[in-house]
């Protein structure tokens, strides 16, 4: 095969200044991300229930440094203290998520945790105050332990009716002060990993065929069955807005082969198309029902009514990019590449890659792919609002660097100036991006990498009381949205 020369980063840049908050319009929100089970802690204290994550980092051998989210960075006692630094850095946003177990400890919606409802109205008040909206995600990976061992999880199509008990318990009590929800975030992620490969929770890897296909199909009609809840009967008197978070590697054709064509086409329908051609178009896409037949679950007429409309904004998580070419026998040699007959290409001989490396294992730096990705939304699904949910880049855990090392983030500086610049290129395009999220507010528990890897833009000092200490990369932010770039990335 050819050797395809890597794109020119300059081909999709905004142009030779460095971008700037001016280049978004007024209205755009800038806001920092995170997640329950990552971030919290407390794992036990609030009458909290066990959720599969719980279980899955206990079980030796999963977790690369055999940690756990017990305690993670303790925003449970902290909020207050990182609600000062989103402040201090000038986001109005924060997209977190609540922990299902938190609000139901059984998961199954018959009685409420009254100690959990009162720490997200605490959360959600103290970022109010702050002039910082909340932008709540119902499902972040963490599902109640006692419905994985009870009935199956993701599973057993019973699971969408508690999801949506759950869902309503939330609008209920944090709607009046929330508009902005998102139901599901990365299904594929929780899916694939989950029950195909199994290095995630429930870590299930026995029938990848047909379970992660199954899992996905619930998800997506938990997603649907809770936003038409809302939709109907909250979304009026309550004005809030309701999405679904999805990730999405671009997928670059390797060649102008036709079959390399296809695949890099095929590759994007089974990573967006799954979820959103259902909610779209009424059905998986075509190309998923060729390849995987009677192992891809049917829609009834009443699961189509449900999905259709079923959200005001897409959310899209966007990291990294790969060149896509056809294959028969995937190097990744697990069964969802299998089928997809395609391979992921990054980098090859001759040290010609198609990005620089970020400090994850499988993150490459192309920011033209996210703006490549937001486009190919925008054409294919009519342009509907689009809020980027997560977008960041890794370093790797060094406990031998001093703590100045690790502050000085220049890659991460780097990363965010150059993907911002093409997400405001993406709007220039005529897409319709109203957000961007930067991935994460803190260094936190990266699920099956522990706290090997770190995404924050907030230092956590691991072995000193989980100390904060703002890197360049929040600095960088700080002046960014505040129209001052003058210092670079450095404290004045």
């Amino acid at each position: 095969m050819a050797k395809k020369p890597a794109k020119n980063a300059n081909e999709w840049a905004i142009s030779d200044r460095e971008v700037t908050r001016k280049d978004f319009p007024p209205d755009f929100i800038f806001g920092a991300a995170s997640s329950a089970y990552q971030v919290e802690g407390a794992a036990k204290e609030g009458n909290r229930g066990a959720s599969i994550w719980d279980a899955f980092s206990h079980t030796e051998g999963n977790i690369v440094d055999g940690s756990n989210g017990d305690i993670a960075v303790d925003q449970y006692h902290r909020y207050k203290e990182d609600i000062e630094l989103l402040s201090m850095l000038g986001f109005k946003a924060y997209r977190f998520s609540i922990s299902w177990s938190r609000i139901f400890p059984d998961g199954l919606g018959t009685k409420v945790n009254d100690e959990g409802i009162t720490y997200y109205n605490n959360v959600i008040d103290a970022l109010l105050e702050k002039g910082i909206q909340p932008w709540v995600t119902l499902y972040h990976w963490d599902l109640p332990l006692h419905l994985h061992e009870s009935m199956g999880g993701w599973l057993n199509k019973e699971i969408v009716k508690y999801f949506t008990i759950y869902a309503e318990t939330c609008f209920e009590n944090f709607g009046d002060r929330v508009k902005n929800w998102m139901t599901i975030n990365e299904p594929l992620q929780s899916v694939v990993n989950g029950y195909c490969i199994g290095i995630f929770a429930p870590g299930r890897s026995e029938n990848p065929s047909t379970d992660t296909y199954l899992a996905a199909h619930h998800q997506l009609l938990a997603h649907a069955s809770a936003a038409s809840l809302y939709i109907t009967k909250y979304k009026e008197k309550q004005g809030g807005q309701i999405g679904l978070g999805l990730d999405c590697e671009w997928a670059e054709a390797w060649s102008d082969k036709p079959e390399d064509v296809s695949a890099a086409a095929r590759r994007l329908d089974f990573q967006l198309g799954w979820f959103l051609d259902p909610i779209y178009y009424g059905d998986y896409p075509e190309v998923m029902r060729k390849k995987l037949g009677a192992r891809l679950p049917q829609f009834s007429e009443e699961d189509k009514n449900l999905l259709r409309n079923s959200l005001d904004y897409i959310g899209l998580n966007h990291y990294t990019s790969r060149y896509i070419a056809h294959s028969t026998e995937s190097p990744d040699g697990h069964e969802f590449y299998q089928t997809q007959e395609v391979e992921r290409i990054a980098e090859w001989e001759g040290d010609q890659a198609i990005g620089g490396k970020g400090g994850s294992f499988w993150l490459y730096i192309v920011p033209w792919g996210i703006r490549k990705t937001l486009n190919y939304i925008a054409q294919k699904y009519n342009n509907p609002p689009v809020y980027v949910t997560e977008n960041g880049v890794a370093d790797e855990e060094k406990r031998s660097a001093q703590l100045h090392e690790m502050l000085d983030d220049k890659l991460r500086v780097n990363y965010f100036k150059d993907y911002i610049a093409q997400v405001a290129q993406a709007i220039r395009d005529g897409t319709d991006v109203r957000g961007y999220f930067a991935w994460s507010l803190l260094d936190n528990f990266e699920w099956c990498l522990g706290y090997a890897q770190r995404f924050g833009l907030i230092f956590v000092d691991y072995d000193n009381q989980l100390s904060r200490h703002p890197k360049s990369s929040a600095y960088w932010f700080m002046n960014f949205l505040k129209g001052d770039k003058g210092n670079n990335g450095k404290e004045e």
